[in-house]
């Protein structure tokens, strides 16, 4: 048996049998073009360009047609590339002043490209070198005559795993055939893995050698939740994920039974069960799956992979979708989040040593007025169509929110000014994600109208682990007693201030993890969606005195292997998900 522990990209379980891609760039042959052979040349270079379009815009409208035009957009970095000067310029220059084919000049250039942004370490920019990539591979193919190196074909359910993976691809991939996909490389955010989260394909990255531990033909389990993969697995873990796997399916078949029922302990205790999304597009199944809201509506999809800035009807237009799938209903929109793992082109943001702990969140949003007073103007106007909030990421000082505070009365201004409406009641909160914060919150409590507790960010500030190193990922490890120490004390500095305290971080989707957080009398949690009906049985399934006690008990645990076995003590009957919870 061999176990891999990466990233989760996409939740769910898969289970196949292993088809490895060993997809690469082809190798161009040498040769030089004869003198007043360069035309031809350049002629061949801009077919080859306009058969790529094709393919692009047709990838793109199938993907409209199925999806959304959100979820579509992730073809545009591509279809851009294709009139980049510096892409389309250069290799003509090669095939017209240094007599190259066709073929062997856009290699060239690509290459020089390539080594360009390569020099950065920010995940964006590589999941950007991943389009440059699978764009560099359908032109090459076509101006080689190589056919089309993603198509095969199977009757039983597979397990892809690549080096990585490609938007094209993915695309075409039908979900009853491919059970899940596993890489060696790549990011939650690469464009492949938001389009596997909209298909609702499980799958995990930055697994780092799986493709060299494996074979066509293993048996293999993909957990999208936690980011392993497990080949060749043994009796017991085959049937312990079978009965989760079938579990999960078993729900499906009662989804709307699940969401009609409310998120209530066994002693009644209410609990505010809402989800998170990537992509607008997902509402609609969010509430159909039982979400009682949004806890967290991502906004970065607006900007990734784009050369300019999203304008504010584009923004409310989306804002406003969302808002209008929940009405009477919160609907959380956190502001760009960008630096660390996420940034624009558009921005220009210089390489950094530590892109985590630089030029991130509310730094960048402050340091931008011109990209961020568009979208709180959007957010303000969203604001007329249901119970939409804003939420700022990475605010460590009071300084930070008053400051957010101050270019919200001038996004106000501006609409009130054009007459406009707006709630302007509206409520303004912040994220949780570091120790300052958590330590301040008594402060912060002052000057916010809810705190949302990102465990994602601060497991990895306080324990000084990179969340995105799979070397490092035993180590991230939300139970350690120091991470609890301080949910918990931002709970009690909430609950004094009369405000909501919710956790929309990866932990709340954990059963133990919600079990410890409603036994911190956090009564508000936002999951991924398709961890709703999972979360919803659980809170169904225990009592809030019985999860109190066992909270209590964790806190006073010198360990997260003490803190775990609390937290198991308080779940009892409901043991695959006590073992589900961990990796």
């Amino acid at each position: 048996m061999i176990v891999a522990e990466g990233s989760p990209a996409s939740e769910g379980i898969g289970l196949g049998v292993i088809r490895c891609l060993h997809w690469r760039v082809p190798q161009v042959p040498p040769g030089v073009v004869e003198e007043g052979g360069a035309h031809e040349e350049v002629v061949r270079f801009d077919e080859a360009l306009s058969h790529a379009r094709e393919r692009l815009v047709a990838l793109k409208e199938d993907l409209e047609g199925r999806l959304g035009t959100v979820e579509a957009r992730i073809f545009d970095p591509q279809i851009l590339m294709l009139d980049d000067p510096q892409v389309v310029e250069g290799t003509r220059d090669y095939i017209t002043n240094h007599r190259m084919t066709a073929a062997r000049a856009f290699d060239w250039r690509m290459l020089e490209l390539k080594e360009r942004w390569a020099q950065t370490s920010h995940p964006m920019v590589l999941d950007r070198l991943n389009d440059l990539e699978d764009l560099k591979v359908r032109v090459l193919n076509r101006l080689l005559g190589i056919p089309d190196p993603w198509v095969f074909e199977t009757s039983d359910p597979v397990v892809v795993v690549a080096r990585d993976l490609t938007p094209s691809f993915v695309a075409r991939v039908d979900p009853a055939v491919v059970a899940a996909l596993a890489t060696d490389e790549g990011t939650r955010t690469a464009h492949w893995a938001i389009l596997a989260r909209s298909l609702q394909i499980p799958a995990a990255v930055g697994l780092g050698s799986l493709t060299q531990r494996c074979e066509d033909g293993q048996p293999a389990i993909v957990d999208g939740r936690t980011g392993r993969v497990v080949v060749d697995p043994d009796e017991n873990e085959r049937q312990r994920y079978e009965r989760r796997r079938t579990t999960i399916l078993g729900w499906a078949d009662s989804i709307h039974e699940i969401a009609l029922q409310e998120a209530v302990t066994v002693d009644r205790q209410s609990i505010a069960l809402r989800a998170n999304l990537d992509l607008p597009g997902e509402a609609e199944r969010a509430r159909q799956f039982g979400a009682e809201g949004v806890g967290l509506l991502r906004t970065e999809f607006l900007v990734v992979g784009r050369n300019t800035m999203p304008g504010e009807e584009e923004q409310y237009e989306a804002y406003k979708g969302v808002a209008e799938t929940f009405p009477g209903q919160a609907v959380i929109i956190r502001t760009f989040d960008l630096g660390g793992d996420k940034f624009p082109m558009f921005l220009h943001m210089a390489a950094e040593q530590n892109p985590f702990l630089g030029w991130r969140g509310v730094r960048v949003c402050l340091d931008q007025p011109e990209l961020f007073l568009p979208q709180l103007r959007a957010c303000l106007r969203a604001t007329a169509h249901g119970d939409v909030r804003i939420m700022v990421p990475l605010v460590n000082t009071v300084e930070e929110i008053q400051a957010v505070r101050e270019l919200l009365n001038t996004a106000a201004d501006q609409l009130r000014a054009k007459g406009i409406p707006f709630n302007r009641g509206v409520k303004l909160g912040t994220m949780i994600e570091t120790p300052a914060a958590a330590l301040k919150a008594t402060e912060l409590a002052q000057h916010v109208d809810f705190f949302s507790i990102g465990t994602n960010d601060l497991v990895q500030y306080t324990l000084a682990v990179d969340r995105t190193n799979t070397r490092l990922a035993k180590l991230f490890d939300p139970f350690h007693p120091a991470v609890l120490r301080q949910i918990s004390l931002v709970a009690r500095a909430g609950r004094s201030a009369g405000l909501e305290v919710s956790v929309c971080g990866e932990f709340a989707s954990q059963p133990l993890g919600a079990v410890l957080l409603l036994g911190l009398d956090i009564l508000a949690l936002s999951v991924a969606w398709p961890s709703l009906p999972e979360i919803k049985k659980l809170i169904r399934g225990v009592r809030i005195e019985d999860v109190r006690r066992a909270a209590s008990d964790a806190l006073n645990a010198s360990s997260s292997k003490g803190v775990k076995a609390a937290l198991i003590d308080a779940i009892g009957g409901l043991p695959d998900l006590a073992h589900n919870s961990q990796r």
